[in-house]
């Protein structure tokens, strides 16, 4: 058989098996042909073979074979292709991701008088398990990034003597920060940020522990700083290698005495008509220390006085030469927009982020949330 025959006889045989004719595929193949793989093993004749090709059209109906070189020697041809479709029905024992899956697959075929004797085929099975495998992942971060999604506040919170507004924006599918709005029975409202060490699914699962924390025990209306002790306690005595998070904790009420304490949180800037001053107090991050204690602040804010808190990826946020965002620029960004409502200024700040690094990729969760003051 010629180059030309072989080049032929391939291109017919993928031809037909594009348009799934069963009967072209069979006709590139003599009597007692013998067909090899990983999936079906040996078959042997016609009829088997026929059964494996049905198998493959009636479970793969999107199947495609893209041939990338076509390599004979004599009777012996090598085609190099790659195989895409859905993975709908699960391969090598894992569960069907139900995305798209894509693989090498090398076809040795044997010919004598111008038809298939041997059909073997080659898959690349670690190829095809990594990206199975990274698919099933994918899904999974995909549905915990929709659950964390869910735990977070999504619409602006407006009580009698309050508004909020936040958002986060993760460095992968998933984060480590979270924000909360809690109100509580006392009628106060209560605010919360929190950034866990560490990135990825355990952050998250971290963060979300956390927060679920926070919300258990905000009404019982412990003073911020005996709640943070109390979180602290828990997570140094659990024993985790990574468990350490800083965290800010503030009760706003109805007469404007706002509350707070931090656990190595960014201090949260307070936007005032005389300017904006930053509130600092609190103690170490959570669980580092056992016995760690957390002083407490207390303002009175003023109608339209404004609580901004934000973790440090905000201020870190890198542009693609290296220069991180800074506090001045967040600082002039929050001045500018002093007077806007708390979702404008909110987006305000995400969008002066975003100008700034010029799409680079970012290494850390960037999260604000904006809480304005007003009977």
């Amino acid at each position: 058989m010629t180059r030309e025959d072989a080049v032929a006889l391939v291109h017919h045989l993928l031809d037909a098996a594009s348009r799934r004719d069963l009967d072209q595929v069979m006709a590139c193949y003599a009597d007692g042909a013998i067909a090899v793989s990983p999936v079906f093993g040996i078959v042997r004749g016609r009829a088997g073979i026929r059964a494996t090709w049905n198998t493959l059209f009636t479970t793969f109906a999107d199947l495609t074979v893209a041939v990338s070189d076509i390599l004979v020697d004599a009777n012996r041809v090598a085609v190099l292709s790659t195989i895409t479709t859905t993975d709908r029905v699960g391969w090598f024992g894992l569960p069907a991701t139900g995305g798209p899956i894509g693989y090498r697959l090398v076809l040795l075929l044997t010919t004598e008088d111008g038809a298939i004797v041997r059909d073997e085929r080659i898959y690349d099975s670690t190829g095809v398990l990594e990206r199975l495998e990274k698919a099933r992942l994918d899904k999974e971060l995909r549905t915990a990034a929709d659950v964390q999604r869910a735990l977070l506040p999504h619409t602006a919170h407006v009580s009698s003597f309050c508004e909020s507004a936040g958002d986060s924006v993760p460095c992968r599918a998933i984060g480590g920060d979270f924000f909360e709005f809690i109100e509580l029975p006392t009628g106060n409202v209560g605010i919360a940020m929190g950034d866990v060490a560490g990135k990825g699914p355990a952050a998250a699962l971290l963060a979300a522990m956390l927060q679920g924390m926070i919300v258990a025990d905000a009404p019982a209306g412990d003073a911020p700083a005996a709640v943070l002790t109390r979180l602290n306690r828990r997570l140094a005595t659990r024993g985790w290698a990574s468990r350490f998070a800083t965290l800010v904790y503030g009760v706003l009420s109805p007469d404007g005495r706002f509350v707070y304490s931090s656990a190595g949180h960014n201090p949260p800037a307070l936007l005032t008509r005389a300017g904006i001053c930053s509130l600092n107090a609190g103690g170490p991050i959570l669980g580092a220390f056992e016995a760690a204690e957390f002083e407490q602040g207390a303002v009175h804010l003023q109608d339209g006085d404004t609580v901004v808190m934000y973790t440090d990826g905000v201020t870190e946020a890198r542009n693609p030469g290296g220069e991180e965002f800074g506090d001045d620029r967040l600082l002039a960004c929050l001045h500018a927009e002093a007077a806007s409502p708390p979702d404008t200024l909110l987006r305000h700040v995400f969008t002066a982020v975003t100008a700034f690094c010029e799409h680079a990729d970012q290494g850390d969760d960037i999260t604000v949330m904006v809480t304005r003051f007003g009977r």
